[in-house]
Order: structure tokens, then C-alpha cells, then sequence
């Protein structure tokens, strides 16, 4: 804990989303707990992401949920009334996070980014910050927390519960001694947010992983019309018969699928950061935004990286020199990657596999 030589009696997480950006979290949690076994903590959490993480053990989750408006940020007052902490980690830059640190959580030390990073000035709402560490991945800035704590030691550990109910689905999907691969192809939805790639190369990558590796494959995304629009292009273009899963699993249900799964191809999308924590490789698909930033953290090695042509081509900026997190948004930047490409990336994934490296 800053300027305090014991641990915390107690510590609250403000993480609220997304659920990449928990899965990033969870690790530095799981640190903290290795080196303070006595401290009780508590995650504020959003709702969706609790579905995910929320029943984990020996940690107590206090849902946000967004979509009661100002009805939130009272129910999490009521929630936490009378309560203090010893510690608050601060560990979402947004405004929403800020106002609920400030309406509901008491405590001492409130611990949030740096300056130079703190968007929209969650800096004005922390009295202690970690150090600026430049161009890090976003989990290695958020372990930035427990190293300012004094906790040096890194826990990569996620060990999120599989529900038996889960676990027997993704049986049914992927059959023990079944190798297979999912296809999440679509990332959020946000303004100007183009990660995802053209399905029908998404189609001919099934047919290879299919006909020519012999993989069972798997069509994995959410339940909006747009991921239900681009599963459909991608079923009409392959000759293949993927298995149609889009818009037909909880967030556990997928968990399951990913940790029985022999890989996982996707943009930048939280499946990506699931399958992590799932111990599954990724073949994380880059030219929108920055790998070296929010690439798949234990599978750097699989990513197919188009990032810095794109910058150059699209932004005119060396990716090297430009502002850490910059995107690049332009809907050709992800055109930059080919089937040859991510079927390359699969072939040695398949061979480092046959020959037990991970």
C-alpha cells in the first residue's frame, strides 16, 4: 500500500469494463491476494463483465449497472454506506468511474494512473497515483497498481469458475479429443471502430482450418443483428459447415468453448483476452490497433501484425513515433491482412502444438 508498510485490512477495485479489460485486471488482483492473504477485497464491477467474473471466490463484487442512470450511482452509495477502505484501487479512466469513486467509496488512499495517462481527468479524483511507465501493454500498466503497493511479484493467474451447466455445453460443442478452432470475427461496436475483417476471408480461413488441418470449426459473437449479419456472410461464403454458435452462448458458455478450443481467431475483442484466461492460444488479427498495446498477453507470438503498414499508409505516422494508443481509422486498414496471413500463423500454431509448446 503507498506510504504504508503493512498490508491493507481492506481493498476496493473500481473496474467496472470492459470484459478484456477485467480479464487484464484479474491477474493483478490475484497478486495482491498471493501477497496479502489477510485483506478482504471488493470489486466494483459492471454488470455484464460480473457475469463473467463474479462468482470467484474469497472476492466480494459490488455491481454498476450503467443502465439504471443515475439510479447506479445511488444504489452503490446505499450499497457501500457506512463502509470504509483502507485502499482504493482506481483502475478505469472514464467519468462514470470517477463520480461513482467519488459519490459512494471512502478511503484514505485512492490510487489511480498517472497524470500523463489519466483520461478524462481521473487524475482530479485519486491522491496518489503509480508511476508513468511509456508504450505498455494495458495489462502491464494496470500491475502498475500492485507494484506501487509494493507487490513486485506477478500472479498470472486467472482461474475464473466454469459452471458444470457450462462446461457440459461446451462439451457438446467440442468433443474430448476434438481439435478445435473458434472464430470470433467481430469486435465492438463503437464509433469508428473498424477491427473487424472481411468475412469472406474469415469464411476461407474456416475452409482451410477445416479441410486441410482437419479442425472442427466455430462461429462464436453476440446477439446484436450486426454479428448475426457477418455470421451469415460468413456461413453463405464457406464451403464448409462451420458450427453456428453467434448470438448463442453467455459469456461462461463461451469461456468454456475457448478453454476447450485448440485456438482462438480474433480481432481486437474481448473473446481475445478471455481465451488468456482460458490458457488458450490466440491468433489475434491487428491493423486497427496496436498489438503491442492490447494484444492477446500470452500469445504475442501467434498475432498477425499489420499495425505499423496501416499507420504509415492510412495515419502517415511511424508506428514507433506516434502516441501510444493510436488508431488507425480507416475501414481498409484490416483489408491489410490476408487469408495467407492468418492461415500461415495457423500452420505454425498447429506445428509448435504437435510438438507440445504452447
Amino acid at each position: 500500500m503507498p506510504q504504508t508498510p503493512q498490508p491493507p485490512t481492506s481493498a476496493c477495485i473500481l473496474r467496472l469494463s470492459a470484459v478484456g479489460d477485467v480479464c487484464h485486471t484479474l491477474p493483478v488482483v490475484r497478486s495482491l491476494q498471493a501477497a496479502w492473504p489477510e485483506t478482504r477485497f471488493t470489486w466494483i464491477i459492471g454488470r455484464l463483465e460480473a457475469a463473467l467474473v463474479g462468482d470467484i471466490p474469497g472476492i466480494e463484487f459490488i455491481i454498476f449497472d450503467k443502465s439504471k442512470g443515475l439510479g447506479a450511482y445511488r444504489e452503490l452509495r446505499r450499497t457501500l454506506h457506512g463502509r470504509r477502505f483502507d485502499l482504493l484501487l482506481h483502475m478505469q479512466m472514464s467519468l462514470r468511474a470517477s463520480l461513482a469513486s467519488v459519490f459512494a467509496v471512502r478511503a484514505p488512499v485512492k490510487l489511480g494512473f498517472d497524470r500523463v495517462r489519466a483520461h478524462d481527468y481521473q487524475w482530479l479524483f485519486t491522491n496518489r497515483r503509480i508511476p508513468y511507465r511509456p508504450r505498455q501493454h494495458v495489462m502491464d500498466s494496470f500491475f502498475g497498481f500492485a507494484e506501487t503497493c509494493g507487490v513486485t511479484q506477478r500472479v498470472l493467474r486467472w482461474d475464473i469458475p466454469i459452471p458444470a451447466q457450462a462446461q457440459a455445453f461446451a462439451r457438446e460443442q467440442i468433443p474430448d479429443n476434438i481439435p478445435a478452432l473458434v472464430i470470433s470475427p467481430c469486435a465492438n461496436a463503437r464509433f469508428r471502430n473498424f477491427r473487424n475483417w472481411r468475412a469472406e476471408r474469415y469464411a476461407a480461413v474456416a475452409d482451410y482450418a477445416a479441410e486441410k488441418l482437419g479442425l472442427r470449426v466455430l462461429l462464436s459473437g453476440g446477439p446484436s443483428q450486426a454479428e448475426r449479419d457477418y455470421g451469415n456472410a460468413i456461413l453463405a461464403a464457406a464451403h464448409s459447415r462451420p458450427v453456428d454458435l453467434i448470438g448463442r452462448t453467455n459469456l461462461k458458455q463461451l469461456l468454456a468453448l475457448l478453454a476447450r478450443a485448440t485456438a482462438l481467431i480474433s480481432p481486437d475483442s474481448g473473446p481475445v483476452h478471455m481465451a488468456t484466461a482460458a490458457g488458450t492460444p490466440v491468433i489475434g488479427l491487428y491493423a486497427a490497433t496496436n498489438p503491442d498495446r492490447a494484444g492477446p498477453y500470452l500469445s504475442q507470438r501467434w498475432r498477425v501484425d499489420r499495425y505499423p503498414e496501416a499507420m504509415l499508409k492510412f495515419n502517415r505516422m511511424d508506428a514507433e513515433k506516434a502516441p501510444w494508443g493510436t488508431r488507425v481509422r480507416d475501414p481498409r486498414a484490416m483489408d491489410l491482412i490476408t487469408v495467407e496471413d492468418v492461415t500461415t500463423k495457423l500452420d505454425e500454431l498447429m506445428s509448435a502444438r504437435a510438438c507440445g509448446e504452447r
